[in-house]
């Protein structure tokens, strides 16, 4: 892959009331708190981060990434990784050391975290954001803007968590909520929550790319891509294909060999036209005027990338591959990816229940189920459950890393914060830290502009001077 990417993770909280003290708005900061000031896997904010981010809403952790309160979620962003398998296994690490407050502070029987991104009492919706470094000199016309919506529409044929039921008052303005058919289940929790393309507020016009330049790096030489669209993925496999399909799609932007061909219409409403469809073959139309279904789409990415980057690496053909095998089984044997794509592997969980109880689709208790899916408790959460197929199970189990908890990246700029933080729990000094750089409070401070460089000799001398 050798790309900078990380993963933004807004978790849901869900409590027993009949079980546990306090509200679900209470157990984010008790959860914080209990990270950082007794577990001590991070060094917490000694200073503003911005008017929303007072003293001690958050701070960095030992493995480079960082934990704070955004809006009364607990949000995890993962360290810089350039790796693939990294990258899924820091992007899992948050859920872990979530769990392991929760453990230790026994509320694992009463309070939960969800890995999920909607709330079906209130309609809400939060984000699992993607970030993915680019070089600075790539031009974003609107050929190549259309073709990177192009596939971040469809790629929820194997990214999407799946929902039960839809999120009309989202509705277009020209499409009121009684001319809108009911939606029984669809692949993704985000799409309905979709309302424009590429946008720079993220909290009420979402938008399929969030437009804001903010690279935490060298702003001559990179730009950051922040994606809003993505789902939380429970499957490690499922993240695997999201961050590696993307990254490759990338990968052709930046070598200007993108295809040409498939520029959809409308990218918004495809997003919603493909989720509530269901299956992958529903016709959306392209700018050209012809129909294409989803599946097909990505067909087109998926060969073109593997006529133009198959044999680069290891890493790349192990994408290709499995991006190849996840289209295979979508059209042909779904059943495959039980435990690999979380919508295919939730529904077929909910089939199984809905048969046995005789539910239909609007009965509350699906809602109830959909959401125990994303429960991050190995010892109750619905996906656990799952037996996946050889292929998936071997990659889920080998990118589940206790250390990644602790111990930050080796080969990124996430090195250097995690041994710097270290540091600072140890000497007590005031701090500052911040994704580029770090201080202390006698003026000293180390600019860190490179994410992929680990600046392990620069940290060394700057905390023990």
């Amino acid at each position: 892959m050798n790309r900078i990417v990380g993963i933004e993770t807004e978790y849901g909280c869900l409590v027993n009331d009949d079980q546990a003290t306090g509200t679900p708005d209470s157990w984010p900061v008790r959860v914080k708190n209990q990270i950082f000031r007794k577990a001590k896997l991070g060094a917490i904010d000694l200073h503003y981060r911005d008017y929303e981010e007072p003293p001690g809403n958050g701070g960095f952790l030992l493995n480079g990434g960082r934990l704070y309160i955004d809006m009364g979620h607990l949000e995890y962003a993962s360290p810089e990784c350039v790796n693939l398998r990294d990258a899924v296994a820091y992007d899992i690490a948050g859920d872990s050391i979530l769990q392991a407050a929760l453990d230790s502070m026994r509320a694992a029987t009463h309070v939960s975290f969800l890995k999920n991104n909607i709330d079906h009492h209130t309609g809400a919706t939060f984000g699992c954001h993607e970030n993915y470094l680019m070089r600075r000199e790539v031009q974003f016309s609107a050929p190549i803007l259309g073709t990177l919506l192009s596939f971040l529409a469809t790629r929820q044929l194997f990214t999407g968590a799946g929902r039960v039921g839809q999120a009309n008052p989202l509705s277009f303005d020209w499409e009121s909520s009684a001319e809108t058919s009911p939606v029984d289940f669809q692949l993704s929790q985000r799409a309905d929550h979709i309302v424009n393309d590429i946008y720079q507020w993220v909290q009420f016009n979402r938008a399929i790319i969030n437009a804001r330049d903010e690279p935490h790096a060298d702003y001559r030489k990179y730009r950051r891509l922040h994606l809003l669209i993505g789902d939380s993925n429970m499957s490690p496999f499922a993240t695997a294909l999201k961050v590696g399909t993307t990254s490759l799609i990338l990968t052709l932007l930046e070598r200007r060999e993108l295809p040409h061909d498939v520029i959809l219409r409308d990218a918004v409403m495809s997003t919603r036209e493909v989720s509530r469809e269901g299956t992958g073959r529903a016709e959306i139309k392209m700018e050209d005027g012809r129909s294409r279904s989803a599946l097909d789409i990505q067909r087109t990415f998926l060969d073109h990338a593997s006529r133009h980057l198959g044999g680069d690496d290891e890493e790349t053909d192990w994408i290709l591959e499995n991006w190849a095998f996840t289209l295979d089984a979508l059209e042909s044997k779904p059943e495959l990816l039980v435990g690999g794509v979380d919508w295919i592997s939730k529904k077929w969980l909910l089939d199984m229940f809905r048969e046995k109880e005789g539910l239909t689709w609007q009965d509350p208790w699906l809602q109830s189920i959909d959401l125990e899916y994303h429960n991050i408790n190995r010892e109750s959460g619905l996906f656990y459950a799952l037996t996946p197929a050889k292929r998936i199970g071997e990659f889920n189990d080998s990118v589940l890393r206790p250390e990644a908890m602790r111990a930050p990246p080796a080969n990124t700029r996430a090195y250097g914060r995690g041994k710097a933080i270290e540091s600072f729990q140890q000497n007590g000094q005031p701090y500052l830290i911040n994704w580029d750089s770090i201080a202390l409070e006698s003026n000293r401070y180390l600019m860190m502009p490179d994410p992929f460089d680990t600046y392990e000799a620069e940290v060394e001398a700057f905390v023990g001077s």
